[in-house]
Parts: C-alpha cells; sequence; structure tokens
C-alpha cells in the first residue's frame, strides 16, 4: 500500500481550500460580487449570527451559513483556507483591507482601556503611528522597546506596566533597519505576564519565517507586500490558533475591516507563485547585499543574516529563519542630500514606499515612510538621513547592479 504524505506548501497551496466542483467545474475560483447571502431557513440564519458575533462557538463539525460579505464571503474563505499552508500551527486566518487594518483590529481584539501594550522599536510607520498616538488617546498606554534587545530588557519593560500589559508587539525583522527580535525569549515573557504575542511577519513570512513554531499567538501581515506580491492590491491578513483568530473575526465584523471579493480573489491568485517569487526575490537581494558590501559609496549594510548585523543577531537569524527574504537596507556616505541623489539617479528601480513586488522598490525612510517621527524618536529607532531601503524584484541581477552602481557612483 502506498504512503501519501502531507504535501509541500508549494503542492498544497494550488488544491487547498477550493474545489471545482463548487462553481461548475471552473479550475480558478470565480468572484463572489455579492453583498448578502440567502438563508435555507430561519434557524441557519440564527446560527450563523450567534457564531458571526461570538455569542456560541461551532458545534463539531458545523461550517456556519455565509451571512454578509463584511462578515465573510467565498472569496475570503478560500484565501484563509489557503494562507496558512506554509505555517502548520496556523489555524486559521482572518483576511482584512489592509495590513494596518489587520494590525488595529487584531490589536483591539486583545486590549481594553487601561491594558498597555509594548511594541518593538522601531517598527513600520503605520505602526508607530498607531501604538504612540492612537492607541494612547484610547487610555492604553504603549511602551517602546529596542528591536533585538535581550531577554532581561524586555522584560523589564513589560514588568514596569505593574501587571498592566496584555499585548506583546513585535516586528521582525524590524523595519527600515532589518533587526530580528528573539521570538523564543518574547513567547517566554509573554508566557511569564499572561500576554498575547503578536508577530508582524511581512518582511520574511510566511515561506522564511513561521513565528508560530517559536511561540507567537497571533501573526499579521500587509498582505499587500509579498503575499499579494504584485502592487496591485492593498489587504492584510492575521493567523493563529481558532480561539485567537475567532476573537479577530468577530471584532472584523464589527469595525468592517474586511477585504472586498475582489482582492480577496486577487490575492489568492498571488498564493500560487508566493514561493516561488519570495526565493527568486531573495536570490536576488543576496547578490545585491554583496555587491554593496564592496561600494565605497556604502557606509553600511543592514540584512538578516549579514555579517554586519553582528553575532546575536545571526544567532536569532540561523535559528528562526530559513531565509533573508528580498528588503535590503544601507547607509550611504553623507546624509540626506547624497541618499537623494541616489534615489533620483536610479532607472530600474522604482522610488516608491511599499515591498514586496515583483518590482524593485526603493525608498527614504526618514523623509517617506517614518517621517511622522520626531527627531528623537529616530535616533532612538536607528534612522537616519542617509538610510535608504529597497525592496528587490526579480528583475535580471546584473541590470539592477549596474543600476545601483550608476547612482553611488556619484557620490564618492
Amino acid at each position: 500500500m502506498s504512503s501519501n504524505p502531507q504535501p509541500h506548501p508549494q503542492t498544497e497551496v494550488l488544491s487547498r481550500g477550493y474545489v471545482p466542483e463548487w462553481s461548475e467545474g471552473a479550475v480558478i475560483p470565480p468572484v463572489f460580487r455579492t453583498s448578502t447571502f440567502v438563508f435555507k431557513n430561519a434557524e441557519e440564519g440564527k446560527a450563523a449570527f450567534e457564531i458571526a458575533y461570538g455569542l456560541r462557538k461551532p458545534k463539531e463539525g458545523e461550517v456556519p451559513a455565509l451571512i454578509y460579505s463584511r462578515v465573510g464571503n467565498p472569496n475570503s474563505e478560500i484565501f484563509e483556507n489557503k494562507v496558512t499552508v506554509w505555517d502548520p500551527l496556523a489555524e486559521d486566518a482572518a483576511v482584512m483591507s489592509s495590513g494596518m487594518g489587520a494590525i488595529s483590529t487584531t490589536c483591539l481584539s486583545f486590549l481594553r482601556p487601561g491594558d498597555h501594550i509594548v511594541f518593538s522599536d522601531p517598527v513600520y510607520g503605520g505602526t508607530e503611528l498607531f501604538m504612540r498616538t492612537i492607541l494612547p488617546s484610547f487610555q492604553i498606554p504603549s511602551h517602546p522597546f529596542p528591536a533585538g534587545c535581550s531577554e532581561e530588557e524586555l522584560e523589564k519593560t513589560v514588568k514596569a506596566t505593574e501587571g498592566k500589559c496584555k499585548v506583546i508587539y513585535v516586528e521582525t525583522p524590524a523595519n527600515p533597519t532589518i533587526t530580528v527580535t528573539d521570538l523564543k525569549a518574547a513567547s517566554r515573557v509573554a508566557k511569564k505576564y499572561n500576554c498575547t504575542l503578536i508577530v508582524d511577519n511581512t518582511f520574511c513570512g510566511p515561506v522564511f519565517c513561521q513565528p508560530h513554531k517559536w511561540g507567537a499567538d497571533v501573526v499579521v501581515y500587509s498582505a499587500t507586500k509579498f503575499i499579494g506580491g504584485h502592487s496591485d492590491v492593498v489587504a492584510g491578513v492575521a493567523t493563529g490558533r481558532k480561539e485567537f483568530v475567532s476573537k479577530i473575526k468577530v471584532m472584523r465584523t464589527v469595525l468592517g475591516s474586511i477585504t472586498d471579493p475582489d482582492s480577496a480573489w486577487l490575492l489568492t491568485r498571488s498564493l500560487s507563485t508566493l514561493e516561488l517569487r519570495m526565493r527568486a526575490e531573495a536570490e536576488n537581494a543576496k547578490k545585491i547585499v554583496d555587491f554593496l558590501l564592496t561600494h565605497p559609496a556604502v557606509e553600511k549594510v543592514f540584512y538578516p543574516g549579514c555579517k554586519t548585523m553582528g553575532e546575536e543577531q545571526i544567532r536569532i537569524f540561523k535559528e528562526q529563519y530559513t531565509g533573508s527574504g528580498a528588503n535590503v537596507t544601507f547607509l550611504v556616505k553623507g546624509g540626506e542630500k547624497e541618499s537623494f541623489t541616489v534615489l533620483n539617479n536610479l532607472h530600474h528601480f522604482k522610488l516608491a514606499v511599499s515591498l514586496g513586488g515583483v518590482e524593485s522598490l526603493i525608498q527614504h525612510p526618514s523623509s517617506m515612510t517614518h517621517s511622522d517621527m520626531s527627531p528623537e524618536e529616530k535616533k532612538h529607532a536607528g534612522i537616519t538621513e542617509n538610510m535608504i531601503r529597497a525592496s528587490i524584484g526579480i528583475e535580471n541581477i546584473d541590470d539592477l547592479i549596474a543600476d545601483l552602481k550608476g547612482a553611488l557612483d556619484l557620490i564618492l
């Protein structure tokens, strides 16, 4: 009798979550562009609302009926079933209308006025604003801790809240410094102080890092980035055990932060090539890093696992990552003027924020994605005027290196 081993994610993602017979044999699911759904009877409608609003948990084997596309839609459900194939410990997923939709909805699912949250610093600019300004305005104080800090320093930050910390939020690798944080250590602190550990895995996940393996309770992504991968959709997603994701879905229903059917369809399309794209982009990125390390106009390179990151960063990377991803940050010799000279003289790199697309993007964090931070906050986070962040795409690597060389040579 032949055995049937568990297929690899690249194989499973092409078939999980959708059966062609559901849609007249269509090999690709159609777009279910509908706002509402018809119930078979009143009892079915009652049961669907009980589950959607968290009034009770589904019974074993119970599949609740669809209600309304703000609550759920066939396209969102198909994507949610597929996106967890790379992380076996992720039992469920909740797709959102943006990465910030995923972050804010997830955090608000586990925080109430009077609770505290601690977060790694730096983080994406939108997350930074949410943590430092929005949450405190709702009486939820926030406290930064340095990305990549020791377990002792993280515990000290949590302990200072005097038992009020309910969420530890980690973005790893950090945006834009590419600093990785020890998720095993963060999980130990979270368990010790009864906190929910939320991890933003956008930069290297889900292919090169699976935070649930290291103790994360919820993992969030800007699905706009690598998961979408073509710069044509804005979305987010949160994954985790069903008990966590069910809370997030209730909050998503109330906030209305679910994505639309067309965007969910585009995300599902992209999942088929996610691993192929991420591996090709990472291969290009490694060659870009090798080039930058040798160019005399470059002061420092930041990249997961790179020798310039230091021994502790390399240790964490080797233990918790299987690849470095496609995001490269580097410092040029000079300041904003020299950075702008490089950015204004590139041809194949596109001067734009975002990352994770098939095209190479490049931007200036200090004046763009992290411009809302004060000079003191930027200094503390290590965001300088000579810092440039690039997301490497799938173009020919020789063209990308020649493009960078020509621009960097201008500031020598």
